[in-house]
């Protein structure tokens, strides 16, 4: 994982899609830190399209319906969600410049959430930065019993329908090896992110 200098406290837009289109990323060690770090992990995480795998469970609460689905209907609102501190997840790597430069994204097209709604209420959603065919998952969140999951698998939907071929998910985790994640070496991953971003997937509207 490098942690190279982070230039200031602000994310400038072109450095930071030019450092997703090499495979790199920012993080920060917690909400309140106003100072990034690059990573460039030596394996990556990624959802295969093709073998996407819905839990049998979470194929009964999708029928039921209880949850509206809308894209970047509230993007700003996501991302504070996710940034948010949970009983789960006490502390959090989003801090204001990371906001501040997704949202800029989010203004440019390059970045977008897939939100659950029930009620009035955001009870679940996600986002991730845009490039070629590429979809760079960043966070999620789940205010629900499964309201991010139902996002999960209506991201995976529009990407399918959209033409992208690869799903990025930075880290496997227990949770999204549930749904097919897999753990690639770092050579291998920045090969098929080279060739996914030679053609272009629009994911909005």
């Amino acid at each position: 994982m490098a942690r190279p200098f982070a230039p200031g406290f602000r994310i400038p837009t072109d450095l930071l899609l030019k450092a997703y289109a090499s495979g790199v990323f920012p993080m920060a060690e917690s909400a309140s830190d106003p100072e990034v770090f690059w990573v460039r992990p030596e394996t990556r995480g990624i959802i295969p399209l093709g073998s996407f795998h819905v839990p049998k469970s979470l194929r009964k609460t999708i029928r039921k319906g209880l949850f509206e689905i809308r894209f970047d209907f509230d993007f700003e609102a996501t991302i504070e969600a996710c940034a948010e501190s949970r009983e789960e997840r006490r502390s959090t790597w989003i801090n204001g410049p990371i906001r501040e430069a997704y949202v800029q994204l989010h203004g440019m097209g390059h970045c977008h959430s897939v939100e659950a709604w029930r009620d009035g209420r955001l009870v679940g959603g996600l986002y991730g930065v845009s490039m070629g065919r590429v979809f760079f998952g960043e966070s999620m969140f789940s205010r629900q019993t499964d309201a991010s999951k139902v996002c999960l698998v209506s991201l995976v939907e529009r990407l399918k329908a959209r033409g992208f071929s690869l799903l990025d998910t930075q880290f496997t985790t227990e949770h999204l090896k549930r749904f097919g994640a897999v753990d690639v070496p770092r050579a291998r991953y920045e090969k098929m992110l080279a060739e996914a971003l030679q053609g272009q997937a629009v994911f909005a509207p």
